[in-house]
Formats: C-alpha cells, sequence, structure tokens
C-alpha cells in the first residue's frame, strides 16, 4: 500500500510535467505561425501558472461541476458521524462532507491530500443504504484519500479542462484565422488536428487514472470496517440500480465511486472504472480472511 501512495505522488508529477510539454509543444507551433515566439514562451509561463492554480482550486471546481453542497453535522447527522468515526479509526483529518441532489447512485472523494480533501454522496446512494452500507462506500472513499489517489485524480480533471479549452482555441483560429496570411491552412490544418487529438490525450489522461486504484480503495475500506461485505452489497445494489448521474460530466467521471456516465457515452470505452461484479468477488474472497 505505501509503494502505491508513492506511486501516486511520482503520477501526479509526471502529469503535471506532460501537462506543459504538451502546451508547449502547441505553443512552438503557434510561435512559427505567427513568428513570433513570444507566444511560445507566454504559453509557456501561462501553462506553468495554471498547473499551480489548478493543483489548489481543481477540487472545489470538481465539487461544484456535480453541483456537491457541503454540509455540516446538524444537516445530516447519519452521514456525519459515518465520516467522522471513519476518519477517527483511520486517525485522519475530518474531510469535508457534501451531498449531491441526483437519484444515481454514485459518491467520489477529492482533494490535494488528506488535510485538504472532501467527500460527496449523492442522495440516490445515501437514501438506498443501510448503515453498514453507507459506512462500507465512505471508507471506500476514505481510502481514496489515504492512498492519495484524490491528488492525482484532481490534477487529472485540471489538466483534462484545459486540454478541451484548447481544442476549442485552435478549432476557433481555424475557421476564423486571418486570410491575409500566406500559411493561413497551415494553422486550419492545425486546428483540425487538435480537435481530434486533444479529446484523445484527454482521455488518456483520465486512462493513466488505473483501475487498480479502484480495487486498492476497496482493500483499504474492507480494512477499515472490517466489514468487507457492507462495501460489497452496496456494489450489489448499484450493479442493480445503475450509477449513471443526471449531471452527465466527462471530465470528472473518474473520480466518481462507479461509472456516471451513461452507456452510450464513447468514454465508457476507456472507463477508469473496474466491473462492478470482479470488485464484489473481491471484496466477497477478502470476507473470508479478515
Amino acid at each position: 500500500m505505501y509503494s502505491e501512495i508513492a506511486a501516486n505522488k511520482r503520477k501526479t508529477f509526471v502529469l503535471m510535467l506532460v501537462f506543459v510539454l504538451f502546451i508547449a509543444g502547441f505553443a512552438y507551433l503557434g510561435g512559427l505561425y505567427f513568428d513570433d515566439f513570444s507566444i511560445t514562451y507566454g504559453a509557456i509561463i501561462g501553462s506553468l501558472i495554471y498547473v499551480v492554480f489548478s493543483y489548489f482550486t481543481s477540487a472545489r471546481t470538481a465539487l461544484a461541476f456535480n453541483g456537491a453542497k457541503e454540509i455540516q453535522k446538524r444537516d445530516n447527522p447519519r452521514l456525519w458521524r459515518t465520516v467522522e468515526n471513519l476518519a477517527i479509526t483511520e486517525g485522519m483529518p475530518m474531510p469535508k462532507v457534501h451531498i449531491i441532489d441526483d437519484p444515481g447512485m454514485n459518491a467520489f472523494a477529492t482533494g490535494r491530500d488528506p488535510k485538504h480533501a472532501s467527500v460527496a454522496i449523492t442522495t440516490g446512494l445515501m437514501n438506498n443504504l443501510d448503515d453498514q452500507e453507507l459506512e462500507g462506500v465512505m471508507a471506500h472513499e476514505l481510502g481514496h484519500i489515504k492512498n492519495y489517489d484524490i491528488r492525482v485524480s484532481m490534477v487529472a480533471f485540471g489538466l483534462v479542462m484545459v486540454v478541451s479549452i484548447m481544442a476549442d482555441i485552435f478549432l476557433r483560429f481555424a475557421f476564423f484565422g486571418r486570410d491575409d496570411r500566406e500559411n493561413n491552412g497551415w494553422v486550419t490544418v492545425l486546428g483540425f488536428v487538435a480537435m481530434i487529438v486533444a479529446p484523445i490525450i484527454a482521455m488518456l489522461i483520465q486512462a493513466s487514472i488505473s483501475r487498480k486504484r479502484e480495487y486498492l480503495a476497496d482493500a483499504t475500506g474492507a480494512m477499515t470496517t472490517r466489514y468487507p461485505e457492507g462495501l460489497a452489497r452496496a456494489l450489489e445494489k448499484i450493479g442493480r440500480n445503475g450509477s449513471k448521474m443526471k449531471r452527465q460530466n466527462s471530465s470528472t467521471a473518474h473520480l466518481f465511486f462507479a461509472n456516471p456516465l451513461s452507456a452510450k457515452n464513447i468514454t465508457n470505452k476507456f472507463s477508469t472504472h473496474p466491473p462492478i461484479e470482479e470488485r464484489i468477488k473481491r471484496l466477497n474472497e477478502m470476507g473470508g480472511k479478515l
């Protein structure tokens, strides 16, 4: 487990480095087109600033994107006490607790480290789980926090956002670029390449968030509660009723407990979520060993 935590910290750095290099490459092409490499230098500096900004703000953005509302103990004592007891058991700081008003059965954790973390759960999931099942799901999410999965996921979310913005910018250059330049056709080609490549890069960034982390969080949660059957039963309910969210957001899909996207979404081809059946099988095998 400690090796996985160290690997997650390294992966965060690698994602940030790849992002800066990606921006630098496109900025260099822009400098060639405009014959002005101050654009390149500006883009590199801007990307570095964005990386720092994203590191500190992506968690709040992800929560806002999914309509998560922070609560206090008086708002939902059952959920609050569940998270609080698990945090005490793990010797972790109490994360901020959020509820998403959505019938889809799902949850997620985000933040940059255990001291700056949040957990969120949908009303659809919370209202359909008994206390043991709810404890299992929230222990899984605290497992992501403990294992520093949240940092990698958060950085990936921030990078996916800016890659999508870049695709839009280059596409606008392609259609509305100045016609008085000899190589305007060059920027048109570049725009279409960016339009095709950017979504693929975004998917690859999300695919770098390995399915292995879900199995690890399941195992971490089961070891915390000493009752893997609770988490397994929660997964069974999700398998029967579905985890699809009303608010479809592919850029944050990798954060969730189960896949929040509809089956027709192309991003499912790059899903970071392992099959629910396999997760249940592994948890049931753990039950005989704890």
